[in-house]
């Protein structure tokens, strides 16, 4: 295939058409893979340990390790694997609109974290949703709603969210869910990348034969030090969604 046809979703991760400095090297990793401290907090739905679909979603990653190109990236631990569902703030982005405007830019983190705990406790929880993998790029797994009812439950998350926390990111209404395996160290040579296109295509065929609804926990309210462990500080929504998350 001529790289002229690449994926637009892979461009930025290829040299010929993004030549700049991956945006999180120096401050999240450095050159040799190395998470370096970046510490901040989020709301994560971890995956289901023993699940079909966690053991589909290790064996993807197996697959992203023995590319040949795999040196080109710096990947996260097998423990960390999440689907983010809100952004918290984190140390490397203090300024709008990552911050609550109600409270200084120079709040210490772990003080805004507790704040944010207090908040949560007047937290609605919207329900239970399902989700099923629909891309891939070098980074991960792209993934939505299975339906139109999981779609909208995604979006009432976020949005009752971003109105306990204070604030929203400018991709609000548009980002994309994703469970990440890896971080760029650099960008791909054309037949690097033309490589990846062709398995992750494969890949996400197989993911969705496998597995066609990705097992979560319930989300849960994290901190971090760094982007090897993700600790679990208030789950919001157990017991409903134990009882429906399979539906």
């Amino acid at each position: 295939m001529d790289i002229e046809n690449l994926r637009p979703e892979l461009r930025s991760y290829a040299a010929r058409f993004n030549p700049v400095r991956p945006a999180h090297l120096g401050t999240r990793y450095n050159e040799d893979g190395v998470f370096l401290p970046e510490p901040g907090n989020t709301v994560v739905c971890h995956l289901t340990s023993g699940s079909d679909s966690h053991a589909a979603i290790e064996a993807a990653r197996q697959r992203f390790l023995a590319m040949p190109d795999a040196n080109l990236l710096a990947f996260t631990p097998v423990s960390s694997l999440h689907m983010t569902l809100f952004q918290g703030i984190i140390e490397y982005r203090r300024r709008q609109p990552y911050w609550p405007e109600d409270l200084p830019l120079e709040t210490p983190i772990d003080d805004m974290t507790a704040l944010f705990l207090d908040r949560l406790a007047g937290f609605e929880a919207p329900g239970p949703f399902a989700v099923e993998v629909t891309d891939a790029t070098p980074a991960g797994l792209a993934l939505d709603g299975v339906t139109p009812e999981d779609r909208a439950t995604l979006k009432l998350w976020r949005d009752r969210l971003a109105n306990i926390f204070g604030y929203r990111h400018p991709d609000h209404d548009d980002y994309i869910f994703h469970i990440t395996f890896a971080y760029p160290l650099s960008r791909f040579g054309d037949e690097a990348i033309l490589r990846w296109q062709d398995m992750l295509a494969d890949l996400v065929r197989e993911i969705r034969e496998r597995a066609p609804l990705i097992e979560l926990n319930p989300p849960a309210f994290c901190s971090f030090a760094d982007m090897n462990h993700f600790e679990e500080l208030l789950v919001l929504e157990p017991s409903r969604w134990r009882a429906n998350r399979n539906r």
